[in-house]
C-alpha cells in the first residue's frame, strides 16, 4: 500500500493530529479524576499496607500526566 502523496497525505496528518490532540485531552480528565481520588485517600487514614498501594497509584498518575504533557507538548507543535 503505498501512503497518501501531497494534499491527501497532509489532510490526513492534521485528522491525526486533531485526533490525538482529542484523546490526550480526554486522558488529562481521566488522570486528574485518579489523582483528586489519590489525593482524598490520602486524607484518609490509612494502615502502611493500604497507604504503599496508595503511593503507587499516586507515583503511577503522576508518571502518566507528566508522559501525557510531554504528548500533547509534542502535538502543539505539529
Amino acid at each position: 500500500m503505498t501512503q497518501p502523496a501531497g494534499e491527501e497525505g497532509k489532510k490526513l496528518q492534521r485528522e491525526t493530529v486533531t485526533k490525538l490532540r482529542t484523546l490526550a485531552h480526554d486522558l488529562s480528565n481521566s488522570i486528574e479524576t485518579i489523582m483528586q481520588a489519590s489525593y482524598l485517600l490520602g486524607q484518609a487514614e490509612l494502615d502502611d499496607n493500604n497507604r504503599k498501594w496508595l503511593e503507587l497509584v499516586d507515583t503511577a498518575a503522576q508518571d502518566a500526566a507528566r508522559i501525557n504533557r510531554e504528548i500533547r507538548e509534542i502535538l502543539r507543535t505539529s
